[in-house]
């Protein structure tokens, strides 16, 4: 018998093919060829590490904290499905009443400027006195402004102010996302 042949017929008797004529000549071979006889022990390691059992780990999570889990995602799912679903109803609506609104809309900005030439040319001293109107409260707004930059240059110069008003934009904030989280369950 030759090695490649030898080395055929050790992985035939790992797998229990080989014949039992053919087991005494392959033990015979093995006697007399050291590589084949080599071959033949690290198959054997191969085979013992290979076929030995590893100890079984355990997860730390319980079966029950799984099935948690996935009820909570579960109804969170159905959540999104619900959101989705009035969503929809109200793009439904929207749509309805989307078109006519717009064009109502696109009508009464269209029609503003043709109502002021028309209001020039029947009663120009009622644009005049709309115009001073217009004039008083861009006045009201500039002093405002004024103001309220004054107002915060104050609160810049002092720095316990700054700290307060940074607090209560801080507070304010929190109370806003804490009001816009997600729901949850009761």
């Amino acid at each position: 018998m030759r090695c490649s042949e030898a080395k055929q017929a050790l992985a035939a008797q790992r797998d229990g093919r080989l014949a039992q004529s053919d087991i005494t000549t392959l033990q015979e071979h093995l006697e007399q060829c050291p590589a084949c006889r080599a071959y033949e022990q690290r198959l054997q390691c191969l085979n013992t590490l290979l076929l030995s059992q590893t100890p079984r780990s355990f997860s730390s999570i319980s079966t029950e904290r799984i099935l948690l889990a996935v009820q909570h995602q579960k109804h969170i799912t159905q959540q999104i499905k619900d959101i989705q679903t009035q969503q929809q109803s109200r793009m439904a609506r929207m749509r309805v009443i989307g078109l006519p609104l717009a064009a109502i809309a696109f009508f009464t900005l269209g029609s503003i400027p043709l109502l002021l030439l028309a209001l020039t040319i029947v009663q120009p001293d009622w644009l005049v006195n709309m115009l001073s109107l217009l004039g008083d409260i861009v006045d009201v707004l500039i002093v405002l402004t004024q103001y309220l930059q004054a107002g915060l240059m104050f609160i810049t110069r002092d720095n316990r102010l700054l700290l307060g008003v940074a607090f209560v934009l801080v507070v304010m904030m929190g109370m806003w996302l804490r009001l816009m989280r997600h729901p949850q369950e009761v």
